[in-house]
């Protein structure tokens, strides 16, 4: 019988299963857009994560956030649940799964500016070198992969504004899951959000009633289902067991994932150009992530290890999500 899981390998093996889940997301979206309306996926998918996120909030008797709670949740919504879903669809209509990874591999550098601008941290030199350094890479590559003229496309500046809202969507939900948890803050964010979303799908069933082929609809369950809910469930309990400082690098290989899975679903071809793009802006995010983190870990004290336990252990009387 194998040994058990000690508390870090559990740790990371839940975030690789939270960041395979989500790795799946460009890929997909790029199938669904081929026959349904980028309005439509990204407002739908939230639709669909709002319900199930309703269901957990009621099951598990969760508390009603309180004062400005709302103002910070309305932010996350914002970010995450609004700008990120329907920025990248809109996007993807137009470039490839594997273009859309590289420009997306900015996020995780992207979300430790946010975080250190929000949270007013002093972090080294090296880190802001290397996440302006990671920026000037992906917009070069990106304007080289816009065609004949080296310019910036629409859907490139639709991707990077993608990642400036979920950066901004991560950094104020970290903060906040100290609060009210983790899985919580998704959850409520999605409720928040569920009015405006529930009226742009209206919208977009309307003017362009969404058909598609079997595919093409599981790409769009799989958006709504996996990557804007049971995504953050197995991503948030790997954070939660920690060590955090090092679950959370793991972000890093998913747009190596995802280009993967372009190659593979998709049959995109893999170029130089954007394996040399993706591995660089991979390494310049991984290299600024690490120095925020190695300058923020002393900081961290039991209690804040405490409350970010307590997401998971609100789902069940088990501990487990």
């Amino acid at each position: 019988m194998p040994a058990p899981l000690s508390p870090s390998r559990s740790g990371l093996a839940w975030g690789l299963l939270g960041v395979a889940a989500f790795s799946f997301t460009v890929p997909f979206t790029r199938v669904a857009v081929e026959s349904m309306s980028p309005l439509f996926i990204g407002s739908g998918r939230a639709v669909i994560a709002a319900v199930l996120a309703a269901a957990a909030l009621i099951i598990t008797r969760q508390h009603l956030p309180r004062g400005n709670q709302w103002l910070r949740l309305a932010v996350v919504a914002g970010g995450v649940v609004v700008g990120f879903p329907l920025l990248t669809s809109f996007a993807l209509t137009t470039v490839s799964a594997s273009h859309g990874a590289v420009v997306i591999a900015l996020l995780p550098a992207a979300t430790a500016v946010a975080a250190v601008m929000r949270g007013q941290e002093r972090p080294p030199l090296p880190f802001w070198i290397m996440a302006s350094v990671g920026a000037l890479v992906a917009v070069a590559f990106a304007s080289l992969q816009g065609g004949e003229s080296i310019r910036l496309q629409w859907s490139d500046l639709l991707l990077f504004g993608a990642v400036v809202a979920a950066a901004i969507g991560y950094a104020e939900g970290g903060l906040l899951a100290r609060e009210i948890g983790s899985w919580q803050t998704v959850s409520w964010a999605l409720v928040l959000a569920a009015p405006l979303m529930v009226a742009l799908t209206t919208i977009a069933i309307v003017d362009q009633p969404p058909t598609g082929t079997p595919t093409q609809w599981a790409a769009f369950a799989y958006l709504g289902v996996v990557s804007m809910f049971l995504g953050f469930f197995a991503w948030y309990r790997g954070l939660a067991i920690g060590p955090m400082a090092q679950v959370s690098q793991v972000q890093l290989t998913q747009p190596a994932l995802s280009i993967l899975w372009a190659a593979l679903i998709l049959h995109e071809e893999l170029t130089w150009q954007t394996i040399i793009g993706g591995i660089a802006v991979i390494l310049c995010a991984g290299i600024a992530v690490r120095t925020r983190l190695n300058r923020v870990r002393p900081t961290r004290s039991a209690e804040d290890c405490a409350v970010e336990s307590s997401p998971v252990e609100a789902m069940s009387g088990t501990n487990l999500p």
